[in-house]
């Protein structure tokens, strides 16, 4: 698991790869939220994501509602069919706008 943030015209970008897990989602945790700190938006880019298990929808759950919180939104860029799967069997997908690449998440939030 490596987590990652930087910004890219104004918007923080976290970026994970690897498997988000009960055995990594502190890691993502602790990195996301510090990165999006007193935000109203963010991209996390999953497409480098395997796995992600019940541990990382807590966290991604999370991330929502501290963006949330700001009158925010946040996008999910680059998620498998197969995260997407379990994000709409679990509801999860609701909270949160999907885009395909970075550039089409930034010119989504930009649009809100």
């Amino acid at each position: 698991m490596n987590v990652t943030s930087s910004t890219v015209e104004g918007i923080t970008v976290i970026e994970a790869s690897g498997s988000i897990d009960s055995k990594t989602a502190s890691e993502f945790e602790r990195n996301a939220i510090a990165a999006i700190q007193g935000k109203s938006a963010a991209i996390i880019n999953l497409s480098n994501v395997d796995f992600l298990s019940s541990a990382g929808l807590r966290v991604l759950l999370m991330i929502y509602r501290q963006i949330k919180a700001q009158n925010g939104k946040v996008v999910l860029v680059g998620t498998s069919e197969e995260i997407l799967d379990i994000m709409a069997n679990t509801g999860f997908l609701s909270f949160f706008i999907t885009a395909e690449t970075l550039e089409e998440g930034i010119n989504t939030l930009k649009a809100a």
